[in-house]
């Protein structure tokens, strides 16, 4: 689908399960993935949301992270950037956002035209696109339904980076349509009140599942420069 596209260089030290993959934070990376695949027994799970009580607690990272390990895994992933208000994909991984998922969902470019390859096998990268004025609705229409059945006929698993759930609705309009949400929580930062208002948001939608959370920034004397990932726990 993206053969003919170069792919983008990638140095992020965001992106440490990629540039450093034998450090005590990748492990625990992958310990999450393992605990993703315990969560449904019967079945892999096909399409996951990463989000957050607010801003600043490191789920666009976790998300990376996690399309990394899967693709790592042999499992061909689409990580898509859903928070169409405060994109970072592009700069976390070196690529253009002048097309990308608002593109797609207001029906301007097709979706193979906007996916973008990643340095990282298995992995392909479909950026925010344009920052849209109503990103909400493009998330809850019949067109994103379409994406999402599209998509997986060519992917064994899509992760959407989304934005916090306390903000605004975006993440639960698509946990809602997807099998699996991770609520990142920040260790040093995230409120006890917030996180339980995230995850109240989240297990009182109609048709979301919340896997768990992921408890971030738990400062290691090892690897001080890098916060300590732990693994789904609900």
């Amino acid at each position: 689908m993206v053969g003919q596209q170069k792919k983008p260089e990638v140095k992020n030290r965001k992106l440490i399960t990629f540039t450093n993959p034998k450090s005590r934070v990748s492990e625990q990376f992958r310990t999450l993935r393992t605990n993703i695949h315990f969560t449904s027994p019967d079945g892999d799970i096909r399409s996951l949301v990463v989000t957050s009580a607010s801003h600043s607690e490191g789920k666009s990272t976790t998300a990376s992270n996690l399309a990394i390990v899967f693709a790592q895994e042999g499992k061909r992933v689409l990580f898509i950037d859903a928070d169409m208000r405060k994109p970072t994909m592009h700069h976390t991984f070196n690529i253009a956002n002048t097309r990308g998922l608002s593109t797609v969902l207001s029906r301007q470019i097709a979706l193979k035209m906007a996916i973008q390859p990643a340095e990282i096998k298995n992995l392909d990268l479909l950026p925010s696109g344009p920052i849209p004025p109503n990103p909400a609705e493009l998330l809850s229409s019949n067109h994103m339904d379409f994406l999402l059945e599209h998509a997986l006929d060519t992917y064994d698993l899509l992760i959407f980076d989304t934005p916090p759930v306390l903000s605004v609705t975006d993440s639960v309009i698509l946990a809602n349509k997807c099998e699996g949400t991770i609520l990142v929580v920040n260790s040093g930062k995230t409120e006890k009140a917030y996180a339980l208002k995230a995850k109240e948001a989240i297990t009182t939608a109609t048709k979301a599942r919340l896997l768990g959370a992921v408890l971030n920034n738990v400062k290691v004397q090892q690897e001080s420069d890098y916060g300590q990932y732990y693994g789904v726990e609900r």
